[in-house]
């Protein structure tokens, strides 16, 4: 699964020369978070944030009256408050990558690129979608874990025995099971009954960890 395939493109981006107040309007109108600074030749040279925008809101202990926060507001620019070097990722990168480069950042979203160029921004909703389309959420079938041992052809059989009764796997995804012995595999069938399907694993002595 790459990130070219489940980030959002063409994502709304801005100058450094902007108005802060105007960014606030569009990241209000667009339910964004996040805005990419691009410099007149298009090169990505920060990133704007909700939070850079709470920053360069005054204090409640501020002295200033209204007015003169609005005029100050109104004159500050984006470059004033904007992250320099933003965290990036190429676009042919994997979602795993993007995800953990996501969670040793703790950021919510993440700007791709292709080369140099700005291609869109990869965040955790992205993620969450990616992750409904890994374990096959969109089919109705059966869902089943079972922990395995980690030899060479032992997912071999269990996908040649559900095969062999005409079903079809559609996601399949494993993980570290108890000991370094063992995995966790996880997979959605479609094309047989849950009673089917634990018949099956049950004659191949797989240990069942869930079948719904």
């Amino acid at each position: 699964m790459i990130v070219k395939d489940f980030m959002t493109k063409n994502p709304v981006y801005t100058n450094p020369k902007e108005l802060i107040s105007n960014i606030k309007n569009t990241m209000d109108r667009e339910k964004i978070g996040k805005i990419p600074v691009l410099d007149d030749s298009g090169k990505l040279i920060g990133v704007f944030t909700k939070t850079d925008l709470k920053k360069a809101m005054p204090s409640e202990a501020t002295t200033l009256d209204i007015y003169e926060l609005s005029y100050l507001l109104s004159k500050m620019t984006v470059e004033k408050v904007m992250k320099k070097n933003p965290i990036t990722i190429q676009k042919d990168a994997t979602i795993e990558e993007a995800a953990k480069l996501m969670a040793e950042k703790g950021i919510s979203s993440v700007i791709v690129m292709d080369g140099e160029v700005l291609a869109g921004i990869l965040t955790k909703s992205d993620l969450f979608k990616a992750v409904v389309d890994m374990f096959g959420f969109k089919y109705d079938g059966v869902r089943a874990s079972l922990e395995v041992s980690d030899d060479c052809g032992v997912l071999a059989n269990v996908s040649k025995a559900i095969a062999d009764h005409h079903g079809k796997i559609v996601s399949f995804i494993t993980a570290d099971g108890s000991d370094v012995s063992k995995r966790i595999i996880t997979f959605k069938i479609i094309g047989l009954k849950k009673a089917e399907v634990e018949e099956i694993l049950k004659s191949l002595s797989a240990d069942i960890k869930d079948i719904r």
